[in-house]
């Protein structure tokens, strides 16, 4: 038998680009990089250049590539346990369980693998709820949810997309959703009617182009929403574990839900490892066959996560978060091209938004060259997540670098 290792070894980056594109489906458009290694903030291609890796698997790479004290866990869990279903109880998951409700500061919460199945979750606890605990008539249940929403890809999120390339073609469409501005806290008092259930929202709208609400928006939709009896559900998945400076986006105005999906950084950049977390009210209304996952909250899954929570309270990662996201803002808006219209963010989540007209293909190769792993996001919005582990001389070789990306495109404006 072939050793795997030795298998991949062999290929060149243009093999295993080609071997992708021919054996691969198209449903995504990668960068023209083939990674074959990786480690803290840097990634590798296979002639050995080096790039950092401003992407950072869209927020779930957080503790860095390879995380030593992560690995090390993983390791160890190998030789113990690593699958057993929910047939049986195992003292990997209590732990994990305990440590993200601590953590996240909910009462319970459902272990998962992926993010659009801890939204999918949060779909099916609020529904029950509603029927179950509010008293909507049954199939009557509402959820109200954000223009320009990204919360995954299966047929019920997509349904409620307003994204054409990401929901034509795939209906019929699940009913129960109603979609208003981002950010408008009228629009939604609005669209609350007695049946509705929960407003599910991004607190920032990531795959949007790291766009953010009015301040204090996050704090009218708790206070609305206690007022309406409705449930308050936050997407915290590529937001949440320190990515905005804070633990989660909503703690920035005291927007506590009443459930949470979370999910990429809690896998330590190793595994998919997801959840939703909430209060006992909500999760309760889950009974045994209501729901389920064979995956999640397996052994190996449950110590990934304990040992991601336990590094980011080690490294304090969440003010290392706030710290960095700060120097890199500063350090785009001192760059001063023509091209920028803007540059926003929170903690290591931050946007650089060029003017339209702006050649961002050319850009995008430009920013590859300069060894910087960046995807434009929509509203030629180039996202910057790299991981959380990052340091002011990372910092800075990042703004340096996208100076001269932008230079490819742009002139710099003098004395303005």
């Amino acid at each position: 038998m072939k050793h795997v290792h030795n298998q991949v070894a062999q290929l060149t980056d243009e093999q295993a680009i080609e071997m992708t594109e021919t054996y691969g489906s198209h449903n995504y458009h990668p960068l023209h990089v083939n990674l074959v290694r990786g480690k803290d903030c840097y990634a590798y291609d296979g002639s050995g250049k080096k790039y950092i890796d401003c992407i950072g698997s869209y927020s779930a790479v957080a503790n860095g590539h390879l995380s030593d004290y992560i690995v090390k866990t993983v390791k160890d869990q190998l030789d113990i346990l690593t699958l057993t279903s929910r047939a049986v109880y195992t003292s990997e998951m209590a732990l994990f369980l305990k440590e993200l409700c601590e953590y996240t500061e909910a009462d319970m919460a459902c272990p998962m693998n992926t993010g659009a199945e801890a939204v999918e979750t949060a779909i099916k606890l609020a529904r029950k709820w509603a029927y179950k605990i509010k008293g909507v008539p049954d199939q009557k249940a509402e959820i109200i949810v954000a223009h320009q929403n990204f919360h995954g890809r299966t047929v019920t999120i997509v349904s409620f997309s307003t994204e054409a390339g990401t929901k034509d073609d795939f209906g019929p469409y699940t009913p129960g959703f109603k979609v208003v501005p981002f950010g408008d806290i009228d629009a939604v008092k609005a669209a609350i009617t007695p049946n509705t259930c929960a407003v599910l929202m991004e607190p920032v709208q990531a795959e949007g182009g790291i766009l953010f609400p009015p301040k204090g928006f996050m704090k009218e939709m708790r206070d609305l929403c206690t007022k309406e009896n409705v449930l308050l559900i936050w997407d915290e998945i590529q937001t949440g574990f320190c990515r905005t400076g804070k633990k989660f986006a909503w703690m920035h105005e005291g927007a506590k839900p009443d459930l949470m999906c979370v999910g990429k950084a809690l896998g330590g950049g190793i595994m998919p490892v997801s959840a939703v977390v909430g209060t006992k009210e909500v999760m309760g209304v889950f009974h045994p066959g209501d729901h389920g996952s064979t995956f999640g909250g397996n052994p190996l899954a449950s110590v990934i996560g304990i040992a991601t929570i336990e590094e980011m309270n080690q490294r304090n990662l969440e003010r290392n978060s706030y710290e960095m996201g700060e120097r890199l803002k500063a350090g785009f808006l001192k760059l001063n091209y023509e091209c920028v219209e803007e540059v926003r963010g929170e903690g290591l989540l931050v946007g650089l938004e060029v003017r339209e007209g702006v050649d961002t293909v050319k850009l995008g190769k430009a920013f590859i060259e300069n060894g910087i792993l960046t995807k434009e996001t929509r509203s030629r919005t180039f996202r910057f997540a790299p991981p959380l582990i990052i340091t002011p001389e990372i910092v800075d070789e990042v703004v340096e670098k996208v100076g001269k990306a932008l230079s490819v495109v742009s002139k710099q404006l003098v004395g303005a």
